[in-house]
């Protein structure tokens, strides 16, 4: 039974439904791709489906249009896989159990993925409309994979194919905005080796850091909330200046450009340490991080129990050396924008720490729109990394996109939205990384502009997207094709 069938616009919800069924995180998108595959064969649209998932689907201009220069109208397909601790969604197999209330769209204990299937679904409407219902220019329709794991997708795209120069990038999330630059980035992968030893005489405990907002990277990292990797980096650290404390395992987070909302470990006390004086100093701690971050995390919280019994334990040197990454590694906000007020220019997000086997992994989203200062960054924490006796490995790096200043779409797009709506759009550049760049690196001449409907929340379990906004970017979406005759 539909949950979004009553929705308007029916076509957009009817698609966006069929995809939220459809398990499609990231590096899952084989499935979703072949939906893609058989949407445009079923229609008669010629199509190409690469090694690496990737869609590209073609349609020819309507009546008035067949001569008109082709556009572009891109998204991607995969999507960023959160849920809540007591949510039995399975990302490998199950759909998404979708529901409506106070005039958004949601997920029911998981991510939405509103990003970016918005954009799939404004897609499909349109190649699926038919008789010049929607007058459009010739359309290369590109449907990336991977993008929230590295902007993959569009790094490994042959482009050749595509012959237009006019680019809609449909992967915002503020209505009445308009993007027109963003940051660059790359993945770093750090990997800290450690050691292990028998010992009888300890205690496990388990340490939950959780309750934290969490958020995209690239969006929400200005807020300077909590990462709850490094906040067990700091409850480690205390915890071992009470006693012979030694890690078992650490991990915390699931995306590299998603801030952790939970980190767990487990350590070793001493059997003869105060334990009392340790559940005091956890306690005491999750008031304190209550109080610093009463704005942005209210809802923080430490959590200690007793665990399962083991006599594995981390080495003294060993995890002194965890605790150091923890502490020392840079994160957050490290410099805003000299000339655009408010804009972050370089950031980084320890999204991901893992316990496997004999090491402890830590991977890193870093930002900036300066290539200089990534770099810059990226190379600190090699430094860092390797003194501890660690490597780092760097993966999916993608370029800024940088601001043109006679973007002819530009003006169309603020015309466009004046027209419609009787308000002028903000023009601005984003922290986050967008595809843009990319693709405005493989298409000599290429005009780009990214937009979308309202969203809140996205990359979290309580990512919502709004009805009304989806319905007057849908009615913007076409108007804007109508313009570009």
């Amino acid at each position: 039974m539909s949950v979004l069938g009553g929705l308007e616009p029916r076509e957009v919800f009817k698609y966006f439904e069929e995809i939220c069924g459809i398990p499609h995180g990231s590096g899952d998108t084989k499935r979703i791709s072949d939906y893609l595959a058989n949407f445009a064969k079923e229609r008669g649209l010629r199509y190409i489906q690469d090694e690496s998932n990737n869609i590209i689907i073609f349609k020819p201009g309507t009546e008035g249009y067949e001569n008109s220069a082709p556009v572009i109208i891109q998204g991607h397909m995969d999507m960023v896989c959160e849920k809540d601790n007591d949510c039995d969604i399975d990302f490998s197999k199950d759909g998404l159990r979708l529901g409506v209330k106070d005039g958004y769209v949601y997920a029911e204990g998981t991510t939405l993925g509103g990003d970016d299937g918005i954009a799939v679904a404004y897609a499909l409407a349109i190649l699926d409309s038919k008789d010049g219902a929607i007058p459009h220019p010739p359309l290369e329709v590109v449907i990336t994979v991977d993008e929230e794991i590295g902007l993959l997708g569009a790094g490994a795209l042959d482009c050749s194919p595509l012959k237009g120069k006019i680019f809609l990038n449909i992967d915002s999330e503020d209505e009445g905005t308009i993007l027109v630059s963003c940051a660059g980035g790359v993945t770093a992968e750090c990997t800290l080796p450690v050691s292990y030893e028998e010992e009888s005489g300890y205690v496990t405990y388990k340490i939950t850091a959780t309750g934290i907002s969490g958020g995209h990277s690239g969006v929400e990292i200005n807020k300077q909330g909590a990462n709850s990797n490094m906040v067990m980096g700091r409850i480690l650290a205390g915890i071992d200046k009470l006693c012979d404390m030694r890690i078992i395992t650490v991990d915390g987070g699931l995306k590299d450009n998603a801030i952790p909302r939970e980190t767990i470990a487990t350590i070793g006390i001493p059997s003869d340490a105060d334990i009392e004086s340790v559940k005091a100093y956890v306690d005491e701690m999750g008031e304190i991080l209550k109080s610093e971050y009463r704005t942005t995390d209210a809802d923080i919280k430490l959590i200690i129990e007793k665990g399962a019994d083991t006599s594995r334990i981390m080495s003294k040197e060993s995890t002194e050396k965890t605790i150091c990454a923890l502490r020392s590694l840079p994160n957050g906000v490290l410099r805003m924008h000299s000339d655009i007020e408010g804009l972050v220019q370089t950031s980084l997000n320890l999204g991901i720490v893992k316990t496997i086997g004999n090491a402890v992994e830590l991977h890193f989203s870093v930002r900036s729109s300066v290539g200089s200062e990534k770099d810059e960054l990226t190379d600190r924490i090699d430094t860092l990394i390797s003194v501890l006796g660690g490597t780092m490995e760097l993966k999916g790096d993608y370029p800024a996109w940088e601001y043109n200043p006679n973007s002819k779409l530009r003006d169309i797009m603020v015309k466009t939205h004046v027209k419609l709506f009787n308000v002028t759009p903000k023009i601005e550049a984003i922290h986050a990384g967008l595809e843009c760049g990319i693709f405005a690196g493989k298409i000599e001449g290429l005009d780009c502009v990214s937009y979308g409907p309202n969203m809140d929340d996205i990359h979290t379990s309580s990512e919502k997207l709004y009805i009304d906004s989806t319905a007057r970017y849908w009615e913007y979406t076409k108007a804007i094709l109508k313009a570009l005759k």
